[in-house]
């Protein structure tokens, strides 16, 4: 009993040793790469004051976000459209009127505008909340819409049409599609699942 007590201690020591040393490494690196966002200044706080605080909140902005989003399908397509009162939206007066309510931030007016904010994130890294640019109009980012999950987005399409979810898959959007932006940090965004859609709102 007294041997397997002296090989046990010496081996449980090495363990807490080798815990608290990794413990010790993840905490530096932590704070080094919060250090580091919290000095690289984003283009974002030229049009949005205070976008600190809307930055660190929980994913229930985000979810905000959506019900926002979900709140306008329906409405018609106005070319220069940002709000209600204009009768409709057109594609980046409806992202720029979703985030301005459901989040507080002040969005440029364009779709060219917004797609130099926040940072750049591959298609297959999208997540709930990011932006999705396309080029329907023989340039880059000249479409813009908010993205759902599972491949979908919510947009204001064009002249004729309704704000409405549309699958990125099919052959159309695919061909377009530009790149996505990050305006709110990943940890919120990558807390939510794909938000969920209706049956009125699928196409």
């Amino acid at each position: 009993m007294k041997n397997d007590t002296a090989i046990v201690q010496p081996m449980l020591r090495k363990t807490l040793l080798l815990v608290c040393l990794c413990s010790a490494s993840f905490s530096a690196f932590s704070a080094e790469e919060s250090s580091a966002q919290t000095l690289q200044p984003t283009k974002m706080q030229r049009y949005a004051l205070g976008a600190q605080d809307v930055f660190t909140a929980t994913k229930s902005g985000i979810e905000s976000l959506f019900d926002k989003s979900f709140s306008l399908l329906g409405i018609r397509y106005v070319h220069g459209g940002d709000s209600l009162s204009d009768g409709g939206f057109d594609c980046s007066g409806l992202v720029k009127k979703v985030f301005g309510d459901a989040l507080g931030l002040n969005l440029p007016r364009t779709a060219a505008e917004m797609a130099k904010l926040g940072n750049s994130v591959n298609k297959e890294e999208l997540k709930p909340g990011d932006l999705v640019f396309f080029n329907t109009m023989r340039r880059a980012f000249s479409h813009v819409g908010i993205y759902l999950g599972e491949n979908r987005f919510l947009h204001a399409p064009s002249t004729g049409g309704v704000v409405r979810v549309e699958s990125m898959d099919t052959s159309y959007w695919s061909k377009r599609f530009n790149g996505g932006r990050r305006l709110a940090p990943e940890a919120q965004a990558a807390a939510l699942p794909p938000a969920e859609i209706t049956a009125d709102a699928k196409p």
